[in-house]
């Protein structure tokens, strides 16, 4: 009997001590996902590069998780006002992520521009354009049937490559020959498969290793308003401590290095525009 009453005492005593067991696991496996919860990153497509790279090195240095949706700015903007699950978001200019601080989805106070983006000319090497030496003038040749750029509509890159035709007195010339890309990423992708023969892109997609023996012009920063591509927080995000901190991660020295080994500059200081 007393065998048995011990018995049954041990096999008490153990059971409540699994029970306590599976508690603490429960609660610390509930406790590390809340803390490893992803950051949702909507960027801009010329960011492509850069911004894997940028989130790569976070990753490796905070341990957090960062899943990033590349697209036309424009396309972003409307998408976060009406709802979709972003934490932050990189645009291709200062507009889209002002138009959302007015209509109250972003945080005013966490909206910076984080960096100055640029326009090139690029045409594979072998369509032979000699665009390094002649620059826009090479648009001129008869062999040039479709010129890529991204959308203007909702695309800042886009935008900049009217501007800059109109100010080099070609865009009459060129406008029946305009393709359009629903991102400067798509834009890109135009002349590298061959169904435009030129394009007019962002300069960080021009160092993808597929891109990068091409034959590319930068076309000059007075032909086009300044790209300043600025970022800002969702007001409805969850995960805002997370996302001020990627932010700070990419303004710093460390993240401003990444971002100008992919052609980007820092953005001018208020003291010199």
């Amino acid at each position: 009997m007393l065998v048995r009453r011990k018995q049954a005492l041990d096999m008490e005593t153990t059971m409540k001590l699994f029970r306590n067991l599976a508690a603490v696991a429960f609660f610390f496996l509930l406790g590390s996902s809340g803390c490893a919860q992803t950051l949702r990153v909507a960027a801009a497509a010329d960011l492509q590069f850069a911004m894997n790279d940028l989130s790569s090195q976070y990753e490796k240095k905070t341990g957090a998780k960062v899943t990033i949706s590349y697209g036309s700015s424009g396309n972003f903007r409307a998408q976060i006002e009406n709802g979709a699950p972003f934490d932050i978001f990189f645009s291709a200019d200062a507009m889209y992520p002002q138009q959302l601080v007015t209509a109250g989805v972003a945080d005013a106070k966490s909206l910076t521009v984080y960096a100055q983006g640029h326009l090139v000319l690029w045409a594979p090497k072998d369509e032979n354009l000699r665009i390094a030496d002649k620059g826009l003038e090479a648009l001129k040749d008869s062999r040039i049937v479709k010129i890529a750029i991204a959308n203007p509509e909702h695309a800042p890159y886009g935008r900049a490559a009217v501007a800059a035709l109109q100010n080099a007195g070609l865009y009459d010339q060129a406008k029946s020959k305009l393709v359009l890309g629903e991102n400067i990423s798509q834009a890109a992708q135009f002349v590298q498969t061959g169904n435009a023969q030129v394009g007019l892109i962002a300069l960080s997609l021009t160092y993808a290793e597929s891109m990068k023996g091409g034959d590319r012009w930068e076309i000059p920063s007075n032909l086009y308003p300044p790209i300043l591509q600025s970022a800002v927080i969702i007001q409805a995000s969850p995960n805002k401590a997370a996302a001020n901190a990627f932010l700070d991660f990419v303004k710093s020295e460390e993240g401003r290095k990444v971002l100008a080994k992919y052609g980007f500059s820092a953005p001018p200081s208020p003291t010199n525009p």
